[in-house]
């Protein structure tokens, strides 16, 4: 869910008040989203993510209280800044609901112009503190020179390779991508998407990615090119780390070998790969049978050849491309996105456009970090 710093959710179960409000919002350019109820708000948090909630404090069946209680048990809702607006003026019950992180306390009173400019100021600061928290760990990252997603992609003979990647919110998140060259023979392809959003899960892209380099490094040295082999230790390391071992991730691990020009592949909880056939125009799956990074110990993957006739093209995407937002809620739809992508491969698209006109074509409903790594047979 994105946030719109244009939207506001107000929770009242006066209606007049909740029109006048309303009313008042819309004049600043703000839309007001109203709740008669907590339970009702909760219902309309599963799809929207409003840049601030006001709540009043007397409802029937959930008072504001307990619906900002709710609010801070889930973590996806806890930093919508929450503002409380009621005629009550207790100051003990100003102090326990300041307690649960609520941002300020204004009583219906005040007047409400006033009320307008206390929620355009706290979007401002609260989406600025957004942005300079952001840059700062940007620049952070920047300066460790600690990097998930690559700035350029390999050279390799007989083959093409693009990707490209779209972070939720501008935010990095749990995807990550490599490319890792051993010799002018074998390249590897890395596509990650670790559980979680944002900062939280982009933290641990680089213990995932370490892990996942050093055992290709050290498959090499004794010889072992076998992808599934490389999984296998990648999920056994993870499994007994003390601080991984409860983060899940699924991955995507390719090799070229550009002497047989075939492809090695195994997955870990991915999602089907797509091969399209230029000869045929048909888009075919390629399934992986693998569990989740880090689910269990000793898990056994496997791996499978894939051979690319010449302009066969090969996709392997995390599910931020196929899920997005609706009025219902989060949405999946793999046949979709493959019936899309086909539609445009038939018509001899080649990546760049494929990003413009499809990849990029819905930036509002995305729900997820988008990658997506195009392999094409070139000779």
């Amino acid at each position: 869910m994105s946030i719109n710093l244009k939207k506001i959710l107000l929770v009242d179960d006066n209606q007049l008040f909740l029109k006048m409000l309303s009313k008042a919002f819309k004049k600043s350019g703000i839309e007001c989203i109203t709740a008669e109820s907590g339970l009702e708000a909760l219902e309309i948090l599963k799809t929207i993510t409003p840049a601030a909630i006001l709540s009043d404090y007397e409802m029937p069946d959930m008072n504001g209280i307990e619906f900002r209680q709710r609010l801070m048990d889930d973590p996806v809702l806890n930093n919508i800044p929450f503002v409380f607006l009621t005629y009550i003026t207790d100051k003990e019950l100003m102090v326990k609901g300041l307690n649960l992180e609520a941002v300020d306390y204004v009583t219906k009173d005040t007047p409400v112009n006033v009320i307008v400019s206390k929620l355009n100021n706290l979007i401002y600061t609260v989406h600025k503190q957004q942005e300079l928290s952001k840059q700062e760990l940007k620049k952070a990252a920047e300066a460790l020179n600690v990097r998930s997603i690559p700035n350029k992609t390999p050279v390799v003979d007989g083959f093409e390779i693009n990707f490209w990647h779209q972070p939720y919110q501008d935010i990095p998140g749990g995807d990550f991508i490599d490319f890792i060259q051993v010799d002018n023979r074998y390249t590897f392809i890395v596509l990650g998407d670790i559980m979680g959003k944002k900062w939280m899960a982009w933290f641990f892209t680089f213990s995932f990615l370490s892990y996942v380099r050093a055992a290709i490094r050290f498959g090499i040295l004794s010889n072992d090119y076998s992808v599934a082999s490389i999984l296998q230790k990648v999920n056994n390391v993870i499994c007994y780390d003390d601080v991984l071992k409860d983060i899940l991730s699924s991955l995507s691990l390719l090799m070229i070998d550009n002497e047989t020009n075939q492809i090695s592949y195994s997955g870990a909880g991915d999602l089907p790969l797509l091969h399209y056939e230029a000869e045929t125009g048909q888009l075919k799956k390629v399934y992986a049978d693998g569990i989740l990074l880090g689910l269990l110990a000793n898990s056994v993957y496997t791996e499978q050849r894939i051979n690319l006739g010449k302009n066969d093209q090969l996709f392997i995407f995390t599910d931020g491309m196929i899920d997005f937002s609706t009025d219902k809620g989060k949405k999946s739809d793999y046949d979709g996105f493959t019936n899309n992508l086909k539609s445009f491969l038939n018509k001899s698209y080649n990546f760049k456009e494929l990003e413009t006109d499809l990849f990029e074509s819905a930036p509002a409903a995305r729900v997820d970090d988008c990658s997506i790594i195009n392999i094409y047979r070139t000779a």
